[in-house]
């Protein structure tokens, strides 16, 4: 039993990580429609100049958060300004246009990370990185892996408090559910644009700063696995939903730690993706979605 725990809380810590990105991601997927299959170059860049920040300036490790944060808004709205914005501004353009340019935007800034890390991984020193653990009873959940448990909470609670109570964010949604009613009301859809942009950056950054930390291994799989797994967590949990997109990346997070430990860890992503199929038969708008959110996208 005590396995079990110890496997639990591992899941509920990686879900976390998975939390944050799909939260990031699914904002922009929900509120502007854009599926941008570039973030988790976002989440990649995130760490790395995280781990920069550390490396040269000599700060301690919490200040990586930050600089991930601050990155990923950065690289996000320079890409949005550079290869989306033009597309929303040209009537002509296709549906598939956002989508394949920001393919080409995957492959550019993958290329960017490249020269930066001269292909090869990149690694925090031992003294750098957190070490402290907490112990509940016969689980020890690492000091990293907490933080990431608690920021996951409070930034969905944050952000849906903020969606659903604050008159800002309520102009977002209505710009993803009517973009003609929101304007004619009196809501500046490039202030809407450029302030989801930045949160879902950052939001993306942190995943990726927090994942370098845990694992200390930053590579360009970093960002292409937690991308994956957000795409995945979004549409279990719920297209349109912030709690559902953190719901789903902790099922797929847990799912994953439980299978690597009781059937194989080469059927991990098997699982989860299985997991995929199953909600989407059961339940295609996922489990805390609504068939209003599919029709609207």
């Amino acid at each position: 039993m005590s396995l079990f725990l110890q496997q639990l809380a591992n899941g509920v810590a990686l879900g976390s990580a998975y939390a944050i990105f799909a939260v990031g991601f699914g904002l922009l997927f929900a509120n502007l429609g854009l599926l941008n299959v570039a973030m988790g170059s976002f989440a990649t860049i995130g760490a790395v100049a995280g781990h920069w920040v550390v490396e040269s300036w000599g700060v301690p490790w919490p200040v990586a958060i930050p600089a991930a944060c601050l990155a990923g808004a950065v690289v996000g709205l320079v890409v949005d300004r550079v290869a989306f914005e033009p597309l929303r501004r040209r009537r002509e353009a296709s549906a598939l246009s956002p989508i394949i340019s920001s393919i080409a935007v995957w492959i550019i800034l993958d290329g960017l990370v490249v020269l930066l890390t001269d292909a090869q991984p990149v690694y925090f020193r031992l003294d750098e990185l957190p070490t402290g653990a907490v112990r509940l009873g016969s689980v020890t959940v690492a000091q990293i892996e907490l933080l990431t448990i608690v920021l996951a909470a409070l930034l969905t609670a944050g952000l849906y408090v903020f969606l659903h109570r604050n008159a800002f964010g309520m102009a977002i949604r209505a710009v993803s559910y009517r973009p003609r009613s929101a304007v004619l009301s009196g809501v500046r859809p490039q202030s809407v644009i450029i302030a989801t942009t930045l949160v879902a950056g950052a939001m993306v950054g942190l995943s990726g700063a927090l994942v370098g930390l845990t694992s200390n291994n930053i590579t360009l799989g970093l960002g292409q696995g937690l991308f994956l797994k957000g795409f995945v967590a979004v549409i279990v949990g719920g297209y349109g939903d912030v709690r559902g997109a953190a719901l789903g990346g902790l099922l797929i997070g847990v799912t994953e730690v439980l299978a690597a430990q009781y059937v194989s860890n080469s059927f991990r992503d098997v699982i989860s993706m299985g997991l995929l199929i199953v909600i989407l038969v059961l339940r295609p708008q996922g489990i805390l979605g609504s068939r209003e959110a599919i029709v609207r996208a």
